[in-house]
């Protein structure tokens, strides 16, 4: 991790811990590139950078007051507003020292022709994707270009879909930085996007590719139906191929004059409806995608292109849209409209919205159905309000396609005719699940849900199964399922949505406001789940994640190596009136909400627990019936004393198996050069978890394991459940294929008569 100082980074230097500084885009560069994946060479001009700009020029207040009297949902005013706003930061002038620097990386880049693009500090996060919000500028080739690009890059944070997306997700304005990669373009023949899942169905078995002739633009954007194969992820076999028409390319413009736009060139009627991939070359990219899986540990969607014989990433971040893989729905028997390419599953019923440009959203209501020629991000605001969307264009990687499954909505994409085929106001049933549009209201003869039910209710299990959640996004449908409660609810996300260090809140006397916005975070999870336990971790922010928040460098030092730094019970003891005001959140809402319990984390000394036991017993919380403390065992001090730190008086135990292995083993679990090491059935790991769960077992304290290790591992599953383990506590994609194998287990144990 750096110090957050520098102004510029290559991307050798930059790894996925850098996310504060270079943002979600320039860490998955860096780390991709230290991972010996095939990524373009580039820099990143941090959002360090982009602070010290907003400092020098003096334009935060003024920035900050544009923005205060902003409705959001009043389009016009936001529009506005956003104008306001980038000709302000437009119009304050880059140091010199600042431009000298980028345009000396850029001859050291080599110079030639380069993408500049943007990279908020907080995008590509599991939590909140930024995708697509900034200004991305193509086939740069002067130093100069390069600057003004980098300053266009910064205004483009205050484009009116990101304001109104921040907004949204509760994000502080000024609080989200950007950074922006510098990167040598690559001169596509053939590009696209892929995901390691099926991005409809989240089945984990397949990687899903598709392409099309020329830049990739053109498939994100949705101006092109592309070609899609499918692979299987084991063999790396291609179980499925469809090819579509393409009469059209994007390509760099010739002219020099006019870099920046990109320009189509008509493709050869003999090759339009080849295949735009070779056989080979889908196996070659498939196994790289399976690579960076593999690396990241979490399905991925990534953008691909192919130049000569070179095959290149240009983008990865984490799928945000999983969901459980179900069984096949059955179709609506009715007679069928339209056609298209299932890109969000789902049905919904409702009048026809025909919305040729962006500028029409406001017509779009909530329950309507949104049809256009295709999406754009300027589009969100009215996607947030449709019951469902239908497109003339595009993939299922295509922007209506990926907000769409984030948003939970069925969509249908590369229909060709809907915006002739419909009318205003027609009501129409979309089946995003088959790709079909139907006239009227209509419903299938079985639910989905009901389906999914019947399969989970059928399954039971004497070990529980918990989940661990951060997305409030996520609870409702969550909660639904056949899930024995939350094992892991992080603090994180909600203390990062409010945005501002707590020192810096109390400092102002604002202590009730930063309780009140985290126990509103928490009780929308113990609300949806109650009455079965929500266990909280309490905040585990290192010293480099508390310094992103606003007012966090005043409070904060920087450490070398935060993962092993000022963190976890350490901070509760010495900073207690920082503890005190999330102890405060915790009772707020369990005076409504009792199903809520506590988890401490990185617990280093019997001690650190002893007394962070006895803080909250003097503010009103102490375990009780109905009130649980559990502790995080994921420092080897915790096996090692395992009986001292039960006898401080804990009612459960919960391993975090990643921590754990870390230390155990001594391997930084980032490091790409020792991941094949880094494996929880070491022997030193598994002799500890054993420990761990015995020693719990005999003292009558339950016992959890919270990370995927269960789910990957069936083996490790079923010593978990041998040695007595109470519970496990997954994602919500694993839930499950846990129960099954927690099932199975049991039954070869003889456990589940």
């Amino acid at each position: 991790m750096h110090s957050g100082k520098e102004v510029i980074l290559w991307f050798n230097e930059i790894t996925k811990n850098d996310i504060p500084i270079v943002g979600g885009k320039g860490a998955n560069l860096g780390e991709m590139t230290n991972a010996g994946i095939p990524v373009p060479t580039g820099f990143v001009v941090t959002a360090t950078a982009y602070f010290d700009f907003l400092k020098q020029a003096g334009i935060t207040d003024k920035i900050r007051r544009l923005l205060e009297p902003l409705d959001v949902n009043d389009s016009r005013q936001l529009q506005q507003t956003a104008e306001k706003v980038r000709e302000v930061i437009l119009k304050a002038a880059m140091s010199p020292e600042l431009a000298a620097e980028i345009k000396k990386s850029y001859a050291k880049l080599g110079g030639g022709l380069v993408a500049v693009r943007s990279s908020a500090t907080a995008e590509d996060l599991p939590e909140a994707s930024f995708a697509g919000q900034q200004s991305t500028y193509l086939n740069i080739d002067d130093e100069e270009m390069v600057v003004t690009a980098v300053h266009g890059c910064w205004a483009s944070l205050f484009e009116a879909r990101a304001i109104f997306y921040r907004e949204e997700q509760d994000f502080d304005h000024l609080g989200v930085g950007i950074a922006v990669p510098v990167q040598r373009m690559v001169q596509s023949e053939a590009s696209g996007v892929m995901f390691t899942v099926e991005p409809v169905t989240s089945v984990t078995s397949e990687i899903v590719i598709e392409a099309i002739y020329g830049l990739g633009e053109a498939i994100v954007s949705g101006e092109e139906n592309p070609d899609l194969y499918v692979v299987d992820k084991e063999s790396l076999g291609i179980t499925s191929k469809k090819m579509s028409r393409q009469d059209r390319k994007l390509i760099i413009n010739p002219d020099r004059s006019d870099r920046n736009t990109n320009i189509w060139v008509p493709v050869p009627a003999s090759i339009q409806t080849m295949q735009k991939l070779a056989d080979e070359d889908i196996t070659a990219l498939a196994r790289i995608g399976k690579q960076i899986e593999k690396h990241y540990g979490f399905p991925q969607d990534i953008e691909w292109a192919k130049e000569g014989k070179e095959i290149f990433i240009v983008q990865t971040r984490p799928v945000t849209t999983m969901k459980e893989a179900t069984e096949a729905e059955p179709e609506i028997k009715a007679p069928v409209l339209l056609v298209g390419v299932s890109a969000s599953p789902g049905i919904a019923s409702g009048p026809v919205r025909i919305v040729t440009d962006a500028s029409q959203i406001d017509r779009v209501a909530d329950g309507n159905i949104l049809v256009a020629e295709m999406t754009t991000p300027d589009f969100v605001p009215a996607m947030k309000r449709a019951a469902a969307i239908v497109t003339n264009r595009g993939g299922r990687t295509a922007h209506a396609a990926i907000v769409s499954r984030e948003l939970g909505i069925p969509c249908i994409v590369g229909t060709d005719g809907a915006t002739n085929t419909l009318t205003e106001n027609q009501i129409i049933t979309v089946d995003g699940s088959h790709g079909k549009v139907y006239a009227g209201k209509v419903t299938r003869r079985i639910q989905t849900s009901s389906i999914r039910d019947a399969l989970e209710e059928a399954i039971k299990t004497r070990t529980k199964v918990y989940v661990n959640l951060a997305q409030p996004e996520l609870v409702d449908s969550v909660a639904v399922r056949n899930v024995d409660g939350v094992g892991l609810l992080r603090a994180e996300f909600m203390v990062a949505h409010i945005g501002e260090h707590p020192g810096h809140i109390l400092s102002q006397n604002r202590g009730n406001e930063f309780s009140d916005k985290l126990a509103d975070g928490i009780m929308t999870f113990a609300k949806a789940f109650n009455p079965r336990p929500v266990v909280y971790r309490t905040n585990d922010f290192k010293t480099n994640e508390y310094r992103a928040l606003k007012g966090g460098e005043k409070y904060e030092d920087v450490e070398e190596n935060p993962m092993l730094g000022y963190r976890g019970a350490s901070r509760y003891i010495k900073d207690i009136d920082v503890f005190k005001l999330e102890l405060d959140a915790i009772k707020k809402v369990r005076q409504d909400y009792p199903n809520l319990w506590v988890m401490i984390p990185f617990v280093r000394t019997v001690s650190e627990l002893s007394r962070t036991m006895e803080i909250m017993a003097a503010e009103g919380l102490k375990r009780s019936s109905d009130f649980k403390i559990w502790m995080m065992v994921e420092v080897p001090s915790n096996i090692i004393l395992i009986e001292k730190f039960l006898a401080c008086g804990i009612d459960g135990i919960s391993i975090g198996s990643n921590d754990l292995t870390q230390l155990t083993l001594g391997i930084d679990r980032d490091s790409a050069v020792l991941a094949e090491s880094f494996d929880e059935r070491d022997e030193a790991v598994l002799l500890s978890l054993e420990r761990a769960i015995k020693v719990a077992k005999s003292m009558g304290v339950t016992s959890s394991i919270c990370g995927q290790a269960p789910s990957v591992y069936p083996d490790l599953t079923e010593k978990l459940v041998e040695w007595g383990i109470t519970s496990v506590s997954v994602s919500p994609d694993m839930i499950s294929v846990t129960r099954e194998i927690i099932s199975r287990a049991e039954a070869k144990l003889k456990l589940n008569d």
